[in-house]
């Protein structure tokens, strides 16, 4: 059966992508550099750039003195091709974002929710957020170049819905539907761990690594598998559950997914608020009972970090404990998949300097030694911001797939597609509500 050919015009756009998947990773480079890494003549490098910086997606950022001859004109993405909105949906808090194309943040809010209000409530806080990032955006007259929404649960990536949700009781959400809906912008919604290992694959610190997996801990504990150069999402985009494999009789304890002994109930921030509790009845030689008096504050993952730090040996077991565990499941992940990076990201990327030691300690008893001498375990540069950068990623990604879709975008997002009420704020969330309620 002879091989359907590709159009001009598909030709064109996937070259376009090319020219700028090499200024990603390489950036910058000369034309004669990208004809060279691309294998494209000089000719069509040339057009295709003509075509990205007319596009605002490239700039030019100096001269290339080398070569000894003429100077060349260096080439690079242009960080400011645009704005990024993007979402962090938690279990507990709304973290919204403002990013430039190079992904650094220039507007954040982080506003606490409450798991036990009606998804309806969630989902007008976000959607407000949402239109308070585009204000920021518009007063700068940026193109806005799409929203990021990430949730910690199973997403379908290409229709953009959220199958389940065991930390939120979410069903079958279609958020990517309601939200272009109301804002008439490209939305694009991911799993929370797969868009953090994205990030940490685009801007982080496994920008040259082909495997290695995203380990993020919260409320629960999921994971991005970054192999063979690329996010591996299985049959239907669910791989990377990871936080529910079970660790047979190391934990009986139940797990909002419905099963029991699951690996995120023994690592999550509540088991170590947990473990805390448990050293704390009988062991009583601790800073941190004196603390809560002393704050009338609750034990508290934060309070834990800060008794940690001064050296308590309660906050510090605790710690160690559930590193232990945490290299259990790893050493299994090593195993299976041979990564040569772990990232450990989430509540990981606070306390996670303490607990190191402990998971390296456990890989090298339960590992095999051939495969986790070649791992190496980090904690994500972008601390508790991994989720949140994740989210910009995917427009981020989008645009570099398609490099065209920018010219169907609006230079400047109008106050009429912001759905402002006539006196000039946002809408309530109340009446955020009402637009989403018809799903």
């Amino acid at each position: 059966m002879e091989k359907p050919q590709h159009t001009q015009a598909q030709l064109r756009e996937s070259n376009l992508a090319l020219v700028l998947s090499q200024l990603r990773i390489r950036s910058p480079l000369s034309r004669a550099q990208l004809a060279k890494q691309t294998h494209l003549n000089k000719s069509t490098i040339s057009n295709l750039t003509g075509e990205l910086l007319a596009l605002g997606l490239l700039h030019e950022v100096g001269l290339d003195t080398s070569g000894g001859g003429r100077p060349a004109r260096l080439l690079a993405i242009n960080p400011h091709a645009g704005h990024v909105v993007a979402c962090e949906l938690g279990v507990d808090f709304l973290l919204t974002i403002v990013t430039d194309f190079g992904g650094s943040i220039l507007w954040r809010t982080r506003l606490a929710t409450e798991p036990t209000h009606a998804q309806d409530v969630i989902l007008a806080q976000l959607l407000a957020s949402v239109r308070e990032a585009i204000a920021f955006s518009r007063q700068s007259q940026q193109r806005l170049l799409g929203i990021g929404v990430t949730l910690p649960g199973m997403v379908d990536v290409e229709d953009g819905v959220l199958l389940f949700s065991p930390n939120l009781q979410w069903h079958n959400v279609p958020l990517r539907q309601m939200l272009e809906e109301q804002l008439n912008l490209p939305v694009y919604v991911e799993n929370d761990a797969n868009a953090a290992a994205l990030g940490e694959h685009f801007f982080g610190g496994a920008g040259r690594v082909r495997d290695f997996i995203f380990i993020l801990v919260d409320v629960g504990l999921g994971g991005g598998l970054f192999l063979n150069g690329d996010l591996y999402r299985g049959t239907r985009g669910l791989a990377g559950e990871i936080g529910h494999m079970e660790l047979g009789r190391y934990s009986d304890r139940p797990c909002r997914c419905g099963k029991r002994g699951c690996w995120e109930m023994e690592v999550n921030k509540t088991s170590i608020v947990n473990r805390v509790r448990t050293l704390l009845d009988v062991r009583r030689s601790s800073s941190i009972p004196a603390m809560m008096a002393e704050r009338d504050c609750p034990l508290t993952l934060a309070l834990i970090l800060e008794a940690a730090a001064a050296g308590d040996g309660v906050a510090l077991e605790a710690l160690t404990e559930t590193g232990r565990v945490l290299g259990l499941g790893i050493s299994n992940l090593i195993n299976t998949f041979n990564p040569e990076l772990i990232v450990l990201g989430g509540v990981l990327s606070q306390v996670g300097e303490y607990m190191l030691p402990a998971i390296r300690e456990t890989l090298a008893q339960k590992a095999l030694l051939a495969a986790h001498e070649q791992t190496e375990v980090a904690l994500s540069v972008f601390g508790t911001d991994a989720i949140v950068i994740g989210a910009a990623t995917l427009v981020v990604k989008a645009v570099l797939s398609n490099p065209k879709s920018v010219e169907y975008l609006p230079h400047a997002v109008s106050l009429a597609s912001l759905a402002f009420s006539q006196e000039g704020g946002d809408r309530s969330a109340d009446s955020n509500a009402v637009l989403l309620t018809r799903y």
